[in-house]
């Protein structure tokens, strides 16, 4: 019958194993999910590298705005004198800033977005989405879209992965702290 410091080194041994062979394998993921979650970490302080500011309109007074279907019309106006005649306009969003009295205009497609002033219509800015970008790295999404996959069953997966291995490397972690101090007092 093995005593309790075999038992513990046993598990100890096991633990080494685990935590060594999840970190091989999973590497790369590993660095990816670490840097882009520092890149969108740091998002709104890198200047309007990786998110660009949101502008203000001329007026935050809702009554005086203009309907939502003329400013989607004039955001697919600039994208397609501004951005690409061929783009597609599908939106993922439109994200109205009450407080700005700004709208943006988020394109599902090429990480494209218009901001536009809720008053008058006007450009107050055209973005490149970067940091959108940088999260569907982070969270698997970019190969949902690259593969036209419908329901983000890869993303699914992914994450759970990310997610489980992490699990792993924190049990596994703590024991190849804690184990060999309780191997000392037993």
């Amino acid at each position: 019958m093995p005593t309790t410091r075999e038992t513990y080194a046993r598990t100890l041994r096991i633990a080494r194993t685990i935590h060594r062979t999840t970190g091989v394998a999973l590497f790369v993921l590993f660095a990816l999910v670490a840097t882009s979650g520092l890149m969108l970490g740091w998002k709104k302080h890198t200047g309007g590298v990786l998110l660009a500011k949101s502008h203000r309109g001329t007026t935050t007074d809702p009554a005086r705005w203009l309907p939502i279907h003329e400013l989607h019309d004039r955001a697919v106006a600039v994208a397609r004198d501004s951005i690409s005649p061929t783009m597609s306009l599908r939106l993922d969003r439109i994200d109205i800033r009450p407080d700005k009295g700004m709208v943006k205009f988020v394109f599902a497609k090429g990480y494209w977005g218009v901001q536009l002033d809720c008053a008058t219509g006007e450009v107050l800015h055209i973005e490149r989405r970067r940091s959108d970008f940088i999260e569907d790295l982070h969270d698997g999404s970019i190969l949902d879209d690259l593969l036209g996959t419908s329901n983000e069953q890869i993303k699914l997966g992914y994450t759970s992965l990310m997610g489980l291995a992490l699990l792993t490397f924190t049990v596994t972690g703590f024991w190849l702290w804690y184990g060999p101090r309780r191997m000392r007092g037993a």
